[in-house]
């Protein structure tokens, strides 16, 4: 099967449209139509391989679906609306099982996050997949990693720790009970929080989505806006699931540097914090402050005000990691 086959048999054709998308795939570039409204383009890229992000012989319908949800998160994180993405694969082989799984997959997560595939390129080599993410947002309304005040509280959506606890049952080849199933779903599907953040971009100051653990990432906020953080170990939102696998200790250790959540992290004044809890929960999101924003050039780790010492290394590509 040669690239312009592979392309029209499985990306071509078969997936939702928008209005403003002018050409799709199967020319040199898409056009597409740009908003009159004054907003701003938000474009992020994510990259998986083989080795590095997901273990050899991991199923194509998973990679799918881990693909553009951990991009699509970033969208998420800056409040934007998704339109558009493209996909770069290389493959080891055309092989028709795994296209099909992968495309199918891919189709439906895309739809469900309303994202249309409008072009793309394929090549041979080890097994790698890279996704560029295109979407909307009101420039007002972006929540950069830059805005976070002193004295901002720190807010979380969902249960962190997670998808590394899924990690580790694939590592460890555990058998598929159902807290572990739990957390492989949770490692396998991010859910990127859109709606969420778009709702709650009228009151937060800044905001960022946990890939590389929470330290590491409100370290990205507090470097970004010259400021501190405490974070209170107690106060992370913890699934029964992961507590479950790995005891509490453990399960606090993943939640601050695991990594891989995509979950939300958002700084906003206190007096917001009603509003915000209130509109998580009328979208069925938990959400949880973990701490606030303060003078200082370190996230610290405090329980009552008191310092406390857990493993804080989060993920770095090419740095010594956790």
């Amino acid at each position: 099967m040669g690239e312009f086959e592979l392309i029209r048999r499985y990306f071509a054709s078969g997936g939702p449209s928008r209005e403003d998308i002018a050409l799709g795939i199967g020319d040199d570039c898409a056009l597409l139509r740009a908003p009159t409204d004054g907003q701003q383009l938000a474009v992020s890229i994510d990259t998986l391989v083989e080795g590095t992000h997901f273990l050899p012989g991991t199923r194509a319908d998973y990679l799918a679906q881990r693909l553009i949800g951990a991009a699509v998160s970033d969208l998420a994180a800056m409040a934007a609306r998704p339109a558009w993405f493209t996909l770069a694969l290389t493959l080891p082989e055309a092989d028709p099982h795994w296209l099909d799984l992968f495309s199918r997959a891919l189709a439906e997560r895309a739809a469900e996050l309303d994202i249309v595939l409008v072009g793309g390129d394929t090549t041979r080599g080890p097994l790698t997949l890279s996704v560029q993410v295109h979407g909307w947002v009101t420039p007002e309304r972006a929540l950069k990693r830059s805005g976070a005040r002193d004295g901002d509280l720190v807010l979380v959506s969902g249960t962190l720790g997670d998808s590394r606890g899924g990690l580790q049952t694939l590592l460890d080849d555990e058998p598929d009970q159902p807290s572990n199933a739990y957390l492989r779903r949770r490692f396998y599907r991010p859910e990127p929080r859109i709606g969420l953040a778009q709702a709650l971009a009228p009151y937060a100051n800044s905001g960022i989505d946990i890939s590389d653990g929470l330290l590491a990432d409100l370290g990205h906020i507090a470097r970004s806006s010259g400021l501190g953080a405490s974070v209170d170990p107690l106060l992370l939102p913890l699934s029964d699931e992961l507590i479950a696998s790995v005891g509490e200790d453990r399960a606090r250790q993943w939640a601050l540097s695991g990594g891989e959540d995509f979950e939300l992290c958002l700084t906003a004044p206190a007096d917001a914090l009603t509003i915000c809890l209130q509109l998580a929960a009328e979208r069925g999101v938990r959400l949880t402050c973990v701490g606030h924003m303060q003078p200082g050039d370190d996230v610290l780790l405090q329980e009552d005000g008191v310092s406390v010492q857990l493993d804080r290394a989060g993920y770095d590509h090419f740095g010594e990691t956790a």
